[in-house]
């Protein structure tokens, strides 16, 4: 599945909540990466400005747009950086009760345990869509 495929399965999945999120423009994106200092792979950047706004099952990924928002990026990157000890070289793009999936500068997904580093990682950002964020809700369709 490409990134665009994963995208475009998303917004089919995507749930009606009673204030939903909205896409950042460019500009917050770039802000958003500034204030961090950390430059978003092509992929993540992608996310953000196509499907960040996308609510689908029990998985939370990180939004730009709403700093009040438990799934705010720099919130959720400053807990884990400061909190969980993710390294820096890691962007948390998603949050998972303690535990974190993050980004790495290649664009590999990571999956960073409360208890550290794990060998679990995704080749790409559609992957880890793929198989964890619509996987493991649609899994919980055939129970």
């Amino acid at each position: 599945m490409t990134l665009d495929e994963a995208i475009a399965r998303l917004r089919e999945l995507n749930e009606t909540v009673p204030v939903p999120q909205r896409l950042p423009t460019e500009a917050e994106v770039a802000a958003a990466e500034r204030e961090l200092g950390y430059p978003f792979h092509p992929d993540f950047r992608k996310y953000l400005l196509q499907a960040s706004d996308v609510v689908y099952d029990a998985k939370e990924p990180v939004t730009i747009t709403d700093p009040e928002s438990h799934t705010h990026l720099q919130t959720v990157c400053q807990d884990a950086w400061e909190q969980m000890e993710v390294p820096k070289k890691l962007l948390p793009i998603c949050e998972d009760n303690g535990d974190y999936y993050c980004m790495n500068k290649k664009g590999e997904i990571v999956f960073w345990s409360s208890d550290g580093a794990t060998d679990e990682k995704w080749p790409r950002l559609a992957a880890w869509i793929e198989e964890v964020w619509i996987g493991e809700g649609e899994g919980e369709d055939d129970e």
